[in-house]
């Protein structure tokens, strides 16, 4: 009874078409950042490596490395501020979260490719 209700108040605030992504694509997650009084967006691009939650908790945690540093940022998938999410490379994973690419690096950290790259991810 309590989820029914909870369910039916926060259908009102989830997203109406949330993009098809799986657990080793890499992503474009646009982002708007507010900066004193201007916004902009700001694109974080990087592999999926965990998805939790359901209806307006659901997140995603998205790792990328740069210089050498990884940086892992958490993005709940039905905020306002999360723009898009844009599937650019699709991964093979076998596993449901990916937290062993932390102790990886150089080739270590990619993935095997799933799709062709002329598939279309719908």
């Amino acid at each position: 009874m309590k989820t029914e209700i909870l369910d039916s108040v926060e259908s009102k605030s989830l997203k109406k078409k949330v993009p098809y992504f799986e657990i080793g694509d890499t992503v474009d997650v646009h982002c708007k950042i507010q900066e004193g009084n201007k916004t902009r967006v700001q694109v974080f691009t990087g592999t999926v490596i965990a998805r939790k939650g359901r209806g307006m908790s659901e997140t995603f945690t998205v790792r990328r490395v740069v210089a050498d540093e990884g940086v892992e940022r958490i993005f709940p998938l039905h905020s306002p501020n999360v723009l898009d999410v844009r599937p650019v490379r699709s991964g093979k994973a076998r596993r449901a979260k990916l937290y062993y690419l932390r102790k990886r690096s150089g080739k270590g950290v990619k993935l095997s490719q799933r799709h062709s790259e002329h598939t279309v991810i719908k």
